[in-house]
């Protein structure tokens, strides 16, 4: 999942706001007890989204795949006094562990944590939304983005997670492709070829698609 020298890599993470004792303690439970750490969003891409949200200024934000909180807490760092962030996860086994951590953060009055199928909570929602980060399973992506692209505010944009997959969406002509690395393939040229949105795709971490909404 890092596509850069490791001492490089060190080097950004030692020129970013440092993480603080809440996100470090997230970062080690996960690791200690809960299956596929490697989820994490982590310090660089965390700052990243904290400071897009303080710079957008979203007022409902929807994030699909909450996994630990990691990413949804440095989301909601950066919301202004009237913002809230929405959070999906059909994981209820990491329940009462997220929930802790999102009442040690002070900042549980700003998230709205609901748990099951994100597919079929989508269409309950009421809000609109200013930004979106999908960041659950692969197969879904399309649908998760079809889902809300209508619901996305001119100006708002969606994220989309580990786009580029450990660098398997680099595909040779005789190789064989998983259905996740399809599903992202597929991902990337719906967004590239959508006249709705305009977007990048950055190298950070797995790869994060950032799609504005014109």
């Amino acid at each position: 999942m890092e596509f850069i020298d490791e001492r490089l890599l060190a080097y950004c993470e030692d020129h970013t706001s440092p993480e603080d004792e809440l996100l470090l303690h997230i970062t080690r439970e996960t690791h200690a007890k809960v299956l596929m750490p490697r989820m994490l969003s982590g310090h660089l891409q965390g700052k990243v989204l904290e400071l897009l949200v303080k710079m957008l200024q979203p007022q409902v934000i929807l994030e699909i795949g909450t996994y630990t909180g990691y990413s949804g807490l440095c989301m909601a760092r950066g919301l202004g006094a009237n913002g809230k962030l929405i959070t999906l996860d059909i994981n209820d086994e990491l329940e009462p562990m997220v929930r802790g951590f999102f009442e040690c953060s002070g900042l549980a009055s700003k998230i709205d944590y609901r748990l099951g199928n994100a597919l079929d909570i989508i269409p309950t929602l009421e809000d609109r939304f200013d930004m979106v980060f999908i960041d659950a399973d692969k197969a879904n992506y399309n649908k998760y983005y079809e889902l809300v692209i209508e619901r996305v505010n001119p100006g708002g944009i969606i994220l989309a997670d580990n786009v580029l997959w450990s660098g398997k969406v680099l595909v040779g002509p005789s190789q064989k492709i998983d259905k996740d690395t399809q599903a992202l393939l597929d991902y990337n040229r719906m967004v590239q070829e959508d006249p709705r949105v305009e977007n990048v795709l950055l190298p950070i971490r797995d790869g994060l698609m950032m799609a504005r909404k014109l």
